[in-house]
């Protein structure tokens, strides 16, 4: 999406709270992103998963995103998607 980013993420260290990564990762966007009119927000809303059923209800709705705002016809067409790691539930 043009104006925000979706996060499927589980911080590897329990000390590190939620907000603390978002900082960390908003921060390296802007050191990359030196244009002052390319930065996110500062809050943020999150949700938290519990489980496998919902990670995957979650998934479907953030990739259909750019569909819903027909930026794209397929979700599969939008670039800027993809997982680095998947997330196991255990």
């Amino acid at each position: 999406m043009p104006d925000h980013m979706h996060f499927f993420a589980a911080p590897g260290l329990p000390e590190l709270s939620l907000e603390s990564w978002g900082k960390y990762w908003k921060s390296q966007f802007s050191k990359a992103h030196k244009d002052r009119s390319k930065r996110l927000q500062t809050d943020h809303w999150d949700t938290r998963l519990r489980r496998g059923e919902s990670y995957e209800e979650k998934w479907q709705c953030a990739v259909s995103h750019p569909v819903r705002h027909g930026l794209v016809a397929r979700a599969e067409d939008w670039p800027f998607q993809g997982e680095l790691f998947k997330l196991r539930w255990e």
